[in-house]
């Protein structure tokens, strides 16, 4: 009788893996379920592993090296910086991600985050609260249309941002040196460069994945360049903002307030954190919400449903929907194959 396939789940915040082990156990597999805050967690656990599925915790070189027969990294989730690709690729690991799933939720979130700083919902209900009914409690406020909104990376979405952001009549600019101005105008948006987009936003929404080449795209040169007035909101990933700069641009008044669904030290990433580890904690002119903006009932049953349907359709010889190294690994092939 052959061993059932050993699909390992990193961690996971969702109160059990019920909806993770239907779909993988139909499909003939074993789950084991780990609460890992480091790589040293997982690697006893993945040594055999035929799959791995991560929410939080790291996936990276270390744990890859001790893999000895694992087929799959799944994300749950769209980014994948927490996983070593280059690593997996090297050792004929595909890696998959779950794309398109909380589209709606994330613009939603972002708009929101916008509109509680621009119409001083905080300021607001923190002085009503303590007995102060006045309108000045929140001034200066500004009216939003004929505004400009600065979008930093313009894909779905991006463009659901500007889709819900036109209906209060601000003007959109984008910045993405990654896609066809034809795709921004066709949405009503125009695009420019980074500079110029910061000097002319009133708001700048940064839906931005972590690279190399975003860690800090928002750092002190450029919170120097911004308006005094303007505003950024976060939904992307929290180290793409330089939070020790964000502080020192908060507090000297460079610019006015902060929407951020991520610090940059992703807490939920540490096994011990405190909202002392962070002085954006401190502002009264930041919002700052738990990574929660692809949050909904309905998109975190989508996220579980297909990463681990990914994972079931690779143990059973498909082809997964959401490769993010597949294009790699065929090269890779094509180097190993022997002349």
């Amino acid at each position: 009788m052959s061993k059932k396939p050993k699909v390992v789940i990193t961690d996971y915040d969702y109160g059990n893996v019920d909806i993770e082990r239907a779909i993988l156990e139909a499909a003939g597999a074993e789950v084991v379920a780990l609460q890992a805050k480091s790589e040293d967690d997982l690697l006893e656990a993945a040594r055999d592993c035929d799959a791995i599925m991560n929410q939080y915790a790291r996936v990276g070189a270390k744990t890859i090296a001790a893999m000895q027969q694992c087929k799959v990294i799944a994300r749950y989730g769209v980014g994948v910086d927490i996983v070593d690709v280059g690593s997996a690729t090297e050792k004929g690991i595909l890696v998959t991600n779950v794309r398109d799933y909380c589209t709606e939720e994330v613009a939603d979130h972002a708009i929101s985050l916008w509109l509680a700083l621009a119409r001083g919902l905080f300021p607001y209900d923190r002085a009503t609260h303590q007995g102060v009914w006045r309108w000045q409690s929140a001034a200066p406020l500004h009216r939003l249309r004929g505004q400009v909104m600065g979008i930093v990376s313009f894909g779905k979405i991006g463009q659901a941002i500007a889709a819900r952001a036109g209906s209060f009549g601000l003007e959109i600019v984008v910045y993405d040196p990654y896609l066809p101005a034809s795709v921004a105008e066709s949405h009503g948006a125009r695009v420019v460069d980074k500079q110029t987009l910061l000097a002319q936003s009133d708001v700048v929404m940064m839906q931005v994945p972590m690279t190399p080449e975003t860690k800090h795209f928002l750092s002190e040169s450029e919170f120097r360049s911004m308006k005094s007035g303007a505003l950024i909101v976060n939904t992307g990933r929290g180290p793409t903002i330089d939070n020790k700069a964000l502080y020192k641009a908060l507090t000297e008044g460079w610019i006015a307030g902060a929407g951020l669904d991520d610090p940059e030290e992703e807490p939920a990433k540490r096994a011990v954190w405190s909202p002392a580890d962070n002085p954006i904690f401190s502002l009264p002119n930041v919002i700052v919400t738990p990574h929660s903006a692809y949050y909904s009932e309905e998109s975190i049953r989508s996220a579980r449903e297909i990463a681990a349907s990914e994972v079931a359709r690779v143990l059973t010889g498909q082809a997964p929907k959401n490769p993010v190294n597949a294009d790699a690994l065929a090269v890779r092939a094509q180097r190993t194959v022997p002349c």
